[in-house]
């Protein structure tokens, strides 16, 4: 890793790319990574905000996105965008491996990269955050609740926080037995209720099977027209936080879905996430 390799004028940043070969899980492909650097940075030990994609089955380029440009330009930090296995341009079996083992192979591939970038000096390891929408949200929260001493501050867009209760509220019901039974456990043609066991499985790959865990100061923004994960989700999670006394914050956009997108809502919700960032990180 060497620091201002590619850099994008205008931007602000530099990027550059990084493979993190994986101990765990059956296929090894290397975990693939983009990481930004704000520009004159060589000399500092930045702070981290890391960053895995939603869907899951999707994948972040190098590609200018302005909100990660935003925050690695004007807050000054490092962000490392995660390509887990589970995403695409990685080779099918590598996508299709993730079925099944979502909060755990997937957690693992975050980790593992976050870890390396640590020893490769270039960031502060004791100022690690993360940030996510989506199936990015639910990994945020995974992260925070299953290694809350490395990852100190969490904000997070519309996350899937307990599968059980967003199976039957959800516009995407596959994703929640496909992602969490694996491959062959949702019938498209024949729905059907989950059972007990099927629920109980459920629960233990969610991140709210980790809440006793989490002490990382949480910001939840939530679309209140999202279909694909219910706002829901993201309540059940905030009080659960403000019950265990972390601090936490919720953002409640009410024209705005899944995305969160609507010009000002946007804008509002980095802001706060900068915000956020800048006080507990």
């Amino acid at each position: 890793l060497k620091p201002d390799s590619c850099f994008k004028p205008g931007t602000g940043y530099s990027y550059q790319t990084m493979n993190t070969p994986p101990k765990h899980g059956e296929i090894k492909v290397p975990v693939g990574s983009v990481l930004l650097l704000p520009e004159n940075s060589k000399n500092e030990k930045l702070p981290l905000i890391v960053v895995p994609h939603g869907g899951p089955h999707t994948c972040m380029s190098t590609s200018f996105v302005p909100s990660y440009g935003y925050l690695c330009k004007h807050g000054r930090y490092a962000i490392l965008h995660v390509n887990f296995r589970g995403s695409t341009g990685f080779g099918q079996a590598a996508l299709e491996s993730l079925a099944g083992n979502a909060g755990s192979l997937d957690v693992l591939d975050v980790v593992a990269a976050t870890r390396a970038l640590i020893d490769a000096g270039i960031v502060d390891p004791d100022r690690v955050g993360i940030c996510g929408g989506s199936h990015g949200g639910f990994l945020a929260g995974h992260c925070i609740g299953q290694h809350p001493d490395l990852f100190k501050v969490a904000a997070m867009r519309n996350p899937c926080t307990n599968i059980a209760t967003m199976v039957t509220a959800t516009d995407i019901p596959d994703w929640c037995y496909v992602e969490a039974l694996g491959p062959g456990h949702y019938n498209f043609s024949d729905f059907h209720a989950p059972s007990k066991e099927e629920l109980g499985v459920m629960w233990d790959k969610s991140p709210i099977a980790h809440l006793k865990h989490v002490k990382a100061p949480t910001l939840m923004a939530l679309g209140m027209k999202d279909r694909r994960v219910p706002p829901s989700q993201g309540i059940e999670y905030y009080h659960a936080l403000r019950a265990k006394n972390v601090p936490t914050k919720l953002l409640v956009y009410e024209d705005c879905d899944h995305a969160i997108d609507l010009v000002v809502s946007e804008a509002d919700f980095w802001i706060n996430t900068k915000q956020w960032f800048d006080k507990y990180l």
